[in-house]
C-alpha cells in the first residue's frame, strides 16, 4: 500500500468506524469454535484513510486488531479545494467495483453504507459514489480505498505527461 506523507500513524489523530462484525464458526472434532471478524475503517478526516480486518474470540479484541491492521494500510488521498476528489475513478477489489465521481460544493456525501464509512473517515465532503457488482461489505470497502488511492493531483498528471498544469486543467 501507499504510505507517503505518514511518518508514524500513531501521531495522527485517528478516528475509527466499525463497518461490520461477523460471527464465524469452525467445526472441529470437539464441537464448534466461535470467532468474530471485525472490518474497521480508520482515518484522520484530512486525506488519510485505511481499512483493516481483525479476527479474535472476543469482539473488542477483534476491533482492536482491525484498527491496528487499518493503521498499517493507511493511504493518502488527493483532494481539491471543494473537499472532493480531483477526478472520477473506478476502484475495484474482488467482485466489487465502486464508481467515485467528483462533485461540486454543497453536494455532500452521496454513498452507500460501506463506501460512506471510508469517505467520511477520509474527510471528503462532496462526492457521488455508486457501488457496482458485489455488495460484500469487505470488498466494497477495499474497492473504495483502492479507488481513492489511485486518484492523482493535476500536478502529478502534468509531471507524468510532461505538460504544464494549465494544459491538463484546460
Amino acid at each position: 500500500m501507499d504510505n507517503n506523507n505518514i511518518t508514524d500513524a500513531g501521531q495522527l489523530e485517528l478516528e475509527e468506524r466499525v463497518v461490520s462484525i461477523k460471527r464465524v464458526t469452525k467445526v472441529v472434532k470437539g464441537g464448534r469454535n466461535m470467532r468474530f471478524t471485525a472490518l474497521v475503517v480508520v482515518g484522520d478526516q484530512n486525506g488519510h484513510v485505511g481499512a483493516g480486518l481483525g479476527k479474535a474470540t472476543e469482539i473488542p479484541e477483534a476491533i482492536r486488531k482491525g484498527k491496528e491492521d487499518a493503521m498499517k494500510k493507511m493511504v493518502t488521498i488527493a483532494m481539491d479545494e471543494n473537499d472532493s476528489i480531483t477526478h472520477d475513478m473506478i476502484g475495484k477489489f474482488g467482485g466489487a467495483s465502486v464508481l467515485l465521481k467528483k462533485a461540486a460544493e454543497g453536494t455532500g456525501v452521496i454513498a452507500g453504507g460501506p463506501a460512506r464509512a471510508v469517505i467520511e473517515m477520509a474527510g471528503i465532503k462532496n462526492i457521488r459514489t455508486k457501488s457496482l457488482g458485489s455488495n460484500n461489505k469487505q470488498n466494497v470497502v477495499l474497492a473504495t480505498v483502492e479507488g481513492l488511492r489511485q486518484i492523482k493531483t493535476p500536478a502529478e498528471v502534468a509531471a507524468l505527461r510532461g505538460k504544464s498544469v494549465e494544459e491538463i486543467i484546460g
